[in-house]
């Protein structure tokens, strides 16, 4: 399921309440209490903007954005009643948004809420619709069918984004075989399309550079 908000906290009448206010003004908010609660839900679900807190009983906030900034690309406002300048800087230089000071009030952070949304609602892609995670790849949340070679394929790729990766190159890293065929290529990316693509025969994700090899995402740099 797809939310606008995600709240990591482990003040948990905190996180409910400022979840219940959320969502009476439309913006669909669900939160989580600690690391691992995190990582579950978002192997199932996913949202637009989390709002994470700095002490989270035996995890860090700052350890969980650096990770979640691996694979996804989503706003992050840390949330804390820490006030040091060192944890405000550090929080924003991991891939923090912005820095918000408990306690807040509820009506202000809906406000600031609703504006980073409407600022990065535009700005959607189908590649950020796209994420690996621990050994998984997920589409809007949901877990996609892939056999060990295509996700192996498809993260070696999305490593690479941006950059057009030549057949050569895949055969000696994802299949570590230099002497795979051009038909097995293609056909795995095939599949792939057919899994991630909205329209397979006009793909936006993973687009051909004819005599070369593929390009992930966006355009070649």
């Amino acid at each position: 399921m797809r939310y606008n908000c995600l709240i990591v906290d482990d003040e948990k009448e905190l996180a409910l309440s400022t979840c219940e206010y959320f969502s009476l003004f439309g913006v669909t908010t669900a939160y989580t209490l600690s690391v691992e609660e995190t990582h579950e839900f978002l192997r199932g679900n996913t949202a637009d903007l989390i709002l994470l807190d700095i002490n989270l009983g035996k995890g860090s906030g700052f350890a969980l954005c650096k990770t979640l900034r691996e694979t996804l690309d989503v706003p992050i406002l840390f949330i804390s009643a820490r006030t040091s300048n060192e944890d405000m800087l550090l929080a924003l230089n991991i891939g923090g948004d912005d820095y918000i000071q408990k306690p807040y009030s509820l009506s202000v952070l809906l406000a600031k809420v609703k504006a980073v949304l409407k600022r990065y609602g535009a700005k959607e892609t189908p590649e950020n619709r796209l994420r690996l995670e621990a050994g998984l790849a997920y589409l809007d949340g949901a877990a996609l069918p892939l056999k060990n070679k295509e996700y192996k394929l498809l993260k070696y790729l999305m490593d690479n984004r941006g950059k057009v990766v030549g057949k050569e190159e895949l055969f000696e890293n994802v299949w570590e075989d230099r002497f795979v065929g051009d038909g097995t290529l293609n056909v795995h990316i095939r599949r792939l399309r057919e899994k991630i693509e909205t329209d397979p025969n006009e793909p936006v994700l993973i687009k051909t550079v004819w005599g070369v090899g593929y390009l992930f995402g966006g355009d070649a740099t």
